[in-house]
């Protein structure tokens, strides 16, 4: 009996993080995940690489210094789909704390008279505080803005007269969970997708895991088993592992709303409302404009997480208390939303609860270790603390080796998109600046792989629409584990917003039929 080092439930980012960074020391891994990867919440985030400015307010000092010094090692390893981006914090006197922050009930205590509101210097020295503890080499410092000459200042209403502006950095979440899983499986790890894992059990010094996939059931035997299964953690525990545990995770819904653009610029807004909360508005697919997040307990199934009415108007009245223009629901053309799987620390509010991620190890047989909570910012060192546990129990010798080390097509320069993109189109003369662009963020260097010898845009197969051909498609089916039509418009890219219904079941249809066509051959 063959058994693997590691057997990972879940491919979402902290699962696939982790496959990648054990494998590239050398263990053997298997990852299962029960539908596709980053199906639930490594598709549903904020889409940003950041410290967590108001992580600050609640002390997590720990949490967003590692954030603020990981903004930049990841974007070295993957500049085709993460860049630096500009915030623009407006100030007014009617912004306040969540009354549950640390930073809140001190000053309340030494400064009643600000009766919860956030001060303009107490924010300014956060954002110094962001500037210095982030080791910045690449992303400009924070800066004042005025927005009476600013462009930031125009879409918004005339009472906004100053703001600040700092930088964090974009990301493409759901490519890079691929990406990840593709570099994993470069480095010798199986992605089982469409995977469920039905039960797993101790027998002697290793872990029998029974799953049941697209070719039945089959087992599986390994040293150790991680469980990051995201929102489905605990059931995990409680119902695969069969094991009694005290730890269980908070689930909160954060929901976002996609309207057509609402600004000219390239920068984001950082909003804060007289709620003590703040929300995002961030220029989103050329075209369009993300709002976005809510902060709601979620007791339903993770697989049930939908954006309701009251959320998408609680973020439209939001926005529209800055934007001149009101933001309303007829403005939403797409929302979404996931379920963070957040350690459960005993907070009073889904707001004030921790964004810390805690890995626990359960070495009372064949080690089990659970993954809670966790940032998609985080989730490289979060990998490498999972390894700082299990290698000295697998008798591993290999060390860290994942900071600043390209993802699949980012081998190139952070500021090396411009050159890629007028490539292509050099070479391949029928892209127009959309379409080149669009291959570059989500293909990097690996977007000739795709174009191959074609002279014409005919020569890269059936077009389905909004760019997407034949020869894209099949890429993604054949090596980014792409199975239905949702895999490839909803998460490995994000073309659903510009394809109609017909187009969309045009291409899972083609989808099919090249599935049934492989099984047969």
């Amino acid at each position: 009996m063959t058994a693997t080092d590691l057997f990972i439930i879940g491919g979402g980012i902290n699962g696939c993080g982790i496959a990648r960074d054990a494998a590239g020391r050398g263990l053997s891994v298997v990852l299962a995940e029960q539908g596709d990867l980053a199906q639930a919440t490594s598709s549903a985030s904020t889409k940003l690489f950041h410290g967590g400015l108001r992580y600050l307010e609640y002390f997590e000092f720990r949490l967003v210094r590692e954030a603020l010094h990981e903004r930049e090692t990841l974007l070295v390893a993957m500049p085709h789909i993460s860049w630096p981006m500009r915030f623009v914090l407006p100030l007014h006197q009617d912004m306040r704390f969540d009354s549950e922050t640390p930073t809140s009930r001190l000053l309340s205590f030494v400064m009643p008279w600000m009766k919860g509101r956030r001060p303009a210097w107490l924010i300014r020295l956060g954002l110094f505080l962001y500037d210095a503890m982030g080791g910045r080499k690449i992303l400009p410092a924070t800066r004042s803005v005025d927005l009476a000459t600013d462009p930031a200042g125009k879409p918004l209403k005339p009472g906004f007269h100053k703001a600040y502006e700092y930088s964090d950095c974009w990301v493409q979440d759901s490519r890079l969970v691929v990406l990840n899983a593709r570099d994993a499986q470069a480095r010798g790890a199986r992605i089982l997708t469409r995977t469920r894992v039905s039960s797993a059990q101790r027998e002697g010094d290793l872990w029998r895991v029974e799953t049941e996939g697209p070719d039945g059931p089959a087992t599986h035997f390994a040293r150790a088993l991680v469980n990051a299964g995201g929102p489905w953690v605990e059931d995990v525990i409680r119902n695969v592992a069969r094991i009694n545990s005290s730890e269980g995770v908070r689930l909160v819904r954060g929901s976002h709303i996609v309207t057509r653009r609402l600004f000219d610029h390239d920068r984001c807004y950082f909003f804060q409302g007289s709620d003590g909360r703040i929300i995002f508005s961030i220029p989103y697919e050329g075209d369009f404009t993300l709002i976005g997040t809510t902060d709601k307990d979620h007791t339903a199934a993770p697989s049930e997480a939908r954006c309701t009415d009251e959320e998408r108007d609680y973020l439209c009245a939001f926005a529209s208390q800055y934007f001149a223009r009101p933001v309303t629901p007829a403005d939403v053309v797409w929302t979404y939303s996931g379920v963070r799987p957040l350690y459960n620390d005993g907070a009073k509010s889904a707001t004030a609860a921790t964004r810390d991620y805690v890995l626990s190890l359960d070495t009372t047989g064949a080690p089990l270790l659970n993954v809670f909570g966790g940032k998609i910012t985080t989730y490289r060192r979060l990998a490498e603390h999972a390894m700082e546990k299990l290698c000295p129990v697998l008798g591993a010798k290999a060390g860290p080796w994942t900071a600043r080390v390209a993802l699949p097509g980012g081998d190139f320069p952070t500021d090396g998109v411009p050159a890629l993109i007028a490539g292509l189109r050099r070479d391949y003369p029928f892209l127009d600046d959309f379409w080149a662009g669009r291959l570059v963020r989500a293909y990097g260097t690996e977007a000739r792989a795709i174009l191959g010898p074609a002279k014409t845009a005919a020569d890269l197969g059936r077009a389905f629409g909004a760019t997407l051909t034949e020869a894209e498609l099949r890429w993604l089916m054949s090596r980014e584990y792409a199975v239905e039509a949702a895999d490839v418009v909803w998460r490995r890219s994000k073309l659903g917003l510009r394809l109609t219904a017909e187009e969309i079941a045009a291409i899972g249809s083609f989808m099919a039929t090249e599935r049934d066509r492989l099984s047969a051959s």
